[in-house]
C-alpha cells in the first residue's frame, strides 16, 4: 500500500513517498516479465567503475533479495559479465553487463542494445539531445546517483609533506615533478605507483587528476593490477607515492589534497561523501523515463535502498548514508560559521545546484529523503536544524553571490518544512569556503552548495 494510502500519514512520510514517486514508477517483482526466449530480462552497458564489480554486485544483490536461487557471476567476454539466477518454478534470468566506458553506455540506450548505461560522469549535452526520442535523460526519473566514488593519494608513513594541490599532484604523476625536494620535502627521487589500465581507479584519477590538467601519466611509473600490493608497495617505499579506493590505504599515509582556494582536504569517507574531496565524482545510472524496462526500474530501487548502498560500501565506493560529522575550525572561516562549528555538527550531505538557480539537482532530491529520514530517526525535526547556502563567483557580482546562496539554503528550507522540520536558521555566505577550484564547471557545480547542521 503506498503512503497515500494511509489516512494518517505524516508530512515527513508523505515527502518521502511523493520523492520516490516521482524518481521512479510503482513495479513489483512479482510482475516483472521473464523472456520466454531465453534472452536476457535486461542490459547494462557503459562505465568500467561501476560494471566490473558494482553493476554485477547490485545485480546479484537484487536477484538474492527476491528469491532467486543459485544466483551467480560469470564472465560472458571482454569486460562483459552475466548474472543468472532460478525462481522458485527453476525458470532461468540472466543479466548483462558489459563495460566498455561510460560512453558506450549512451550509445547502446540509442541503439535498443540496452536498458541502463552506467556512467562515472554525468550526462553530456549533446548525448541527452541525440537521445530526446526515450524522453528526458537528466530529469529525476531517467537520471540516478547510486554512489560516490573517491581516491586517496598515499605515501609512506615517514614521508614528511602534508598536502598536495591537484595541479601539482598532476604534474608529479606526468614525471614533471622529479624529486621530493622540488616540493618542499625530502627524499630524493620520487618513485610513482599506480594502478593497470583495466582499473576503475585508474579510470578516476586519470579523470580527475591527469586529464583535468592537460597531462598523461609517465612513462616510469610501476603499475599494478592488485590495490593490496600496491598500497603495500608505497607503505614500504620511503620515495613512493601513489593512489588507491578509499578501503586500501592499509598502512600507507595519505596525503591532503586541495583544488583552487578550497583547504586541503584529507580522504574521509564523509568529505567524499559530500564530495567536498577534490577526487570525488558521482557514479550514474541512466534509463528511458516511463514506462521503460521494469527491470531496470527495479534495479534502480535496490540501489537506493539500504541493502543497496551496504553492496555499494562493500564493492569499496561511498554510500550515500547520513550522518553527523565534527568540523575543526580554521582561520579563514566567517564568524557565523565558525560559531557552527563550535556548537553543531554537519551532515555527510550536501545539496548541489545548477548555475543561477536555486533549483535542487536530482540527487539532491533523492538526498531529502535521506535528511528527513536522519532528523526523523534521531529526533531533530524540531528547530535543531541550520541550513548555510553558498555559491561561485563566476559572475564577479559578490551581491548576486551572496543572494543566491542564500536563497538556496530557503529553496532547502521549503522541502524540509513540508516534511515537518521547522529550521532553526538559514544563511548565505556567498563564495566563502570554496571546496573546488571556480576555473572550471566542475569547481562551480561543487561550491554551488548547501550545507546541513544540526544541533
Amino acid at each position: 500500500m503506498s503512503c497515500f494510502s494511509r489516512p494518517f500519514a505524516s508530512p515527513a512520510r508523505l515527502l518521502f513517498g511523493g520523492l520516490l514517486a516521482l524518481s521512479l514508477p510503482a513495479t513489483s517483482l512479482a510482475a516483472l516479465p521473464l523472456p520466454a526466449d531465453g534472452k536476457a530480462a535486461l542490459h547494462m552497458q557503459g562505465s568500467n567503475t561501476i560494471g566490473d564489480k558494482l553493476g554485477p554486485a547490485l545485480v546479484s544483490g537484487l536477484l538474492e533479495k527476491e528469491g532467486f536461487s543459485k544466483v551467480r557471476i560469470e564472465n560472458s567476454g571482454e569486460n562483459e559479465q552475466r548474472v543468472t539466477g532460478f525462481d522458485a518454478r527453476g525458470r532461468l534470468v540472466s543479466i548483462e553487463v558489459a563495460a566498455h566506458g561510460s560512453g558506450t553506455g549512451f550509445v547502446a540506450l540509442g541503439n535498443d542494445r540496452a536498458e541502463l548505461a552506467a556512467s562515472s560522469r554525468p550526462i553530456k549535452d549533446s548525448e541527452a539531445a541525440s537521445l530526446a526520442r526515450l524522453g528526458d535523460l537528466k530529469s529525476p526519473e531517467g537520471e540516478q546517483v547510486i554512489a560516490i566514488d573517491g581516491l586517496a593519494v598515499i605515501l609512506h608513513p615517514s614521508n614528511p609533506l602534508a598536502a598536495l594541490s591537484v595541479a601539482q599532484l598532476a604534474r608529479v604523476f606526468a614525471g614533471e615533478v622529479k624529486t621530493w625536494e622540488e616540493l618542499g620535502g625530502r627524499g630524493g627521487a620520487i618513485h610513482l605507483y599506480a594502478r593497470d589500465d583495466n582499473s576503475g581507479t585508474w579510470d578516476t584519477f586519470k579523470e580527475l587528476v591527469l586529464a583535468n590538467q592537460g597531462k598523461s601519466l609517465a612513462a616510469g611509473a610501476q603499475r599494478f593490477e592488485s590495490s593490496v600490493k600496491l598500497s603495500d608497495a608505497v607503505s614500504q617505499d620511503p620515495q613512493g607515492i601513489g593512489f588507491i579506493g578509499l578501503p586500501y590505504i592499509r598502512q600507507a599515509r595519505p596525503l591532503a589534497i586541495s583544488a583552487g582556494d578550497s583547504q586541503p582536504m584529507l580522504p574521509s569517507t564523509e568529505l567524499v561523501a559530500t564530495e567536498d574531496y577534490p577526487l570525488s565524482r558521482r557514479l550514474f545510472l541512466y534509463m528511458k523515463p516511463g514506462e521503460g524496462n521494469p527491470w531496470a526500474q527495479e534495479l534502480v530501487r535496490f540501489a537506493h535502498s539500504p541493502r543497496g548502498q551496504e553492496i555499494v560500501a562493500h564493492s569499496g565506493f561511498i554510500a550515500q548514508t547520513v550522518k553527523a560529522m565534527k568540523v575543526e575550525a580554521h582561520g579563514e572561516m566567517p564568524d557565523s560559521y565558525r560559531e557552527l562549528v563550535s556548537n553543531a555538527q554537519r551532515l555527510a550531505v550536501n545539496f548541489r545546484f545548477a548555475e543561477g538557480s536555486a533549483e535542487l539537482d536530482n540527487k539532491a532530491l533523492r538526498d531529502l529523503r535521506r535528511v528527513l529520514r536522519y532528523l526523523r530517526d534521531n529526533d531533530k525535526l524540531m528547530s535543531q536544524v541550520a541550513l548555510v547556502g553558498f555559491g561561485d563567483p563566476k559572475h564577479e557580482d559578490r551581491d548576486r553571490t551572496l543572494l543566491l546562496s542564500k536563497l538556496r539554503a530557503m529553496a532547502v528550507q521549503r522541502e524540509l518544512v513540508k516534511g515537518g522540520v521547522l529550521v532553526r536558521s538559514i544563511d548565505g555566505l556567498g563564495d566563502a569556503l570554496p571546496v573546488a577550484a571556480n576555473d572550471g564547471e566542475d569547481g562551480r557545480r561543487k561550491n554551488r552548495r548547501v550545507e546541513v547542521w544540526v544541533y
